[in-house]
């Protein structure tokens, strides 16, 4: 199945089409029930296999591996997989895209930011030359067959902005992103440097963009989005509170059958269809 075919189409589809953020294989296959593209978040990720924050720490070998069990048990939503900074090296950015691929990826985010590297939406962000970045990015596109590449940058002064994300728009990467985007004006301002090429936007709850719709992003000229941590946020606080009223019940669990609750049978119906 041609994967970043189907996904590029997703994008050039009228609307703006979303891509939900998940960090573990339960999550993945929560969120595959309520939309059909899915987000491999290196934050997410960070978070879940190492319990880290995201300033670097994941190996490629384990993204790889992640997101083949994903498409293994979810063979038909689009899967877009972060690889942050190419794992540093250009030879080694282009291995992992030809593997991320050959495992049935959609399509790959490629950022431009140097080490240490940052989460888009944390301070202290440092970006690569523009011309490094650029012999990355077209070492990964040649290697690439059919898979969605997203060029990525971290750049934080609005001019600088604005000419990466031109620069960006005129390779042959498929769709452009400026991460820790701050307005609706800026995606405009965003929107008119770079033609025609598909945009991204992403969405990260207490993070540096503003919370839009998938309507107001279609105004912007908006054409995907990423939410990158809905599904490990409210992760978080769901296990924090079903913690503390076990504590607060003495260790006695609540009925499995109220509302709002799960027991072992609806959590086992779930999981059966990825078999």
């Amino acid at each position: 199945m041609q994967y970043g075919h189907r996904l590029r189409e997703a994008i050039s589809a009228p609307g703006t089409t979303p891509l939900i953020g998940i960090y573990d294989m339960y999550s993945a296959t929560l969120a595959a029930r309520h939309y059909d593209g899915l987000f491999v978040s290196g934050f997410g990720f960070a978070a879940s296999h190492y319990g880290l924050p995201d300033i670097g720490f994941i190996a490629w070998p384990d993204m790889v591996a992640f997101t083949e069990r994903l498409r293994a048990a979810l063979p038909e939503v689009h899967l877009l997989v972060d690889i942050d900074d190419g794992y540093v090296d250009a030879e080694v950015a282009r291995h992992v895209v030809r593997r991320l691929e050959g495992c049935g990826a959609s399509g790959v985010i490629l950022e431009d930011q140097k080490r240490p590297r940052r989460c888009g939406h944390a301070d202290g962000k440092q970006v690569l030359p523009l011309d490094e970045y650029l012999d990355k990015l077209h070492r990964v596109l040649d290697g690439r067959d059919d898979l969605v590449v997203v060029a990525r940058t971290d750049a934080v002064e609005d001019a600088e902005i604005l000419r990466r994300a031109e620069a960006l728009a005129k390779t042959d990467a498929d769709v452009v992103l400026v991460d820790g985007v701050r307005s609706a004006e800026a995606i405009h301002r965003i929107r008119e440097v770079t033609g025609g090429k598909p945009l991204l936007f992403n969405q990260i709850a207490g993070g540096r963009s503003p919370r839009l719709s998938l309507p107001e992003l279609t105004a912007l000229g908006v054409d995907a989005a990423i939410y990158s941590t809905p599904c490990l946020f409210a992760a978080h606080r769901a296990i924090d509170r079903a913690l503390t009223e076990l504590k607060a019940a003495d260790g006695r669990l609540p009925e499995a059958t109220g509302e709002g609750t799960v027991g072992v049978g609806e959590s086992t119906r779930l999981l059966e269809g990825n078999v």
